[in-house]
């Protein structure tokens, strides 16, 4: 079996509505727009696809197979993903792919040898469940009131467990991690995400935070380029640090932060960040060795997958964006994401397609799962 094309298809996404928020500095919901979407063709009628969610997708897709991924990958095995995976690695010296693109000719590959054994994904990288709890994930709302609104909806809609995403203030943030803590009680599984608007000192205050209020992990509260101002606040507080989100390098600089003592929860793992399901799967299995959890970040397909293929991943994120919220697609009335089917990774559903790329669209899990 042999490459013989290398594509990009587009297709329009519309504007989150109701728009929403992020915290003080960084831009909310986007507009409208083309995402791309990569697929891999054989000679042998083999194809595999990816979404590139991100907006911009299209163009920068495009780009990237023009100038770089065709001419190498055109004549390749595409069964022979460890060899391409270090191939885009020693590309990336030099072109230095934006992080969520690196990994994305590994999720078409992936998809494609998925396809071929009549897998979804999960199963052909072996399985560990099929169905994982899913936890609210909240964006930024204006109020203490509003947060705990999206709490009682969160637990009325059956999540087990809610994240925050806040205002990016370590002192109002700290009181509203303590006034949800206090709304729902002792028994609630709480996390929370600074989205990297701290500095050291304001990261160890709202540690000490979450750490009288309980919580289950610390994210991001500092951009994740230096290890050792983050092995400083793992060693100053008691709330475990879930790490390696957005750093460069997927799971080769994952590695110093669990030798730095920086993970203490675990490592965050996504196709789209840590390098596709290569370095997604690298990255948990070294948490793994290390006795700590690797966690899916967001709500993407290839998420969904890993959610059900890694053995030490917990939960899967679910964003809530509004007080009205419902549960997203595949998640039961008790808050179980439940394992993906059909065959490959799949698009995802709900966008309109060319009518080429309709048949990677997989069913609604929970039509056709059981618990």
């Amino acid at each position: 079996m042999k490459i013989t094309h290398v594509e990009v298809w587009t297709v329009p996404v519309a504007a989150p509505s109701p728009s929403f928020k992020w915290r003080a500095g960084l831009p909310g919901s986007g507009a409208a727009g083309e995402r791309g979407i990569l697929r891999i063709g054989t000679d042998t009628g083999a194809t595999g696809v990816a979404f590139a969610s991100r907006p911009g997708s299209a163009s920068m897709l495009r780009d990237l197979v023009d100038r770089v991924w065709r001419d190498e990958l055109v004549g390749q095995d595409p069964l022979q993903r460890e060899h391409l995976y270090h191939r885009i690695w020693e590309l990336d010296r030099l072109e230095e792919f934006a992080l969520p693109y690196l990994g994305t000719v590994d999720v078409a590959l992936w998809d494609l040898a998925a396809r071929e054994a009549g897998l979804p994904l999960w199963q052909f990288l072996g399985g560990a469940r099929t169905r994982i709890p899913a936890y609210a994930s909240t964006t930024t709302f204006d109020t203490t009131e509003e947060f705990l609104a999206v709490a009682d909806r969160a637990l009325e809609q059956g999540y087990p467990a809610i994240k925050l995403h806040a205002w990016g203030d370590a002192r109002r943030d700290a009181a509203l991690c303590q006034a949800l803590r206090d709304h729902v009680g002792p028994d609630v599984p709480l996390m929370y995400d600074g989205s990297a608007g701290f500095d050291l000192p304001d990261a160890i205050f709202l540690g000490h935070a979450l750490s009288d209020a309980d919580y289950l992990w610390y994210e991001e509260p500092m951009r994740e380029f230096s290890v050792s101002a983050y092995g400083a606040l793992g060693r100053a507080v008691r709330v475990p640090l879930l790490s390696a989100e957005t750093s460069d390098g997927s799971y080769m600089n994952s590695a110093d932060f669990v030798s730095a003592g920086a993970a203490t929860f675990g490592l965050r793992i996504s196709a789209e960040l840590r390098g596709g399901i290569s370095g997604a799967m690298r990255t948990a299995h070294l948490a793994d060795a290390f006795r700590l959890r690797a966690e899916p970040h967001g709500m993407g397909e290839a998420e969904r997958h890993l959610c059900m293929a890694v053995s030490n991943a917990t939960y899967y994120e679910s964003l809530v964006t509004h007080t009205e919220f419902v549960r997203t697609d595949g998640i039961d009335a008790d808050g179980y994401l439940r394992a993906p089917v059909g065959p490959g990774v799949s698009l995802p559903r709900g966008l309109e397609y060319p009518s080429a790329l309709t048949g990677y669209v997989n069913a609604d899990p929970l039509s056709l799962v059981e618990s």
